[in-house]
């Protein structure tokens, strides 16, 4: 057996780790996705609310992204911290 293997397989669990890490950012997507979709919708059904469905919308974005960067910071502390 190669006397680097244990580093090596460490290395590869870090970025398996990271990357399942990131998995939590397909539901932030998908949140974006279904906030956008229902904001439009209800805009083009009542068009003197825009103002108000657009700052609620963009609120809810920003909610869901959050979720998104604290994956983005997870998956960064484990491949250079650990």
């Amino acid at each position: 057996m190669d006397p680097a293997y244990p580093e090596v397989f460490l290395h590869a669990m870090r970025f398996i780790g990271a990357g399942l890490a990131m998995i939590g950012a397909v539901g932030a997507g998908a949140g974006i996705g279904i906030v956008t979709s229902g904001a439009v919708q209800a805009m083009g059904r009542n068009p003197d609310a825009t103002g108000t469905i657009q700052t609620n919308m963009i609120l809810g974005i920003a909610f869901a992204e959050a979720v998104a960067i604290y994956c983005l910071a997870v998956a960064l502390i484990i491949i250079f911290a650990a």
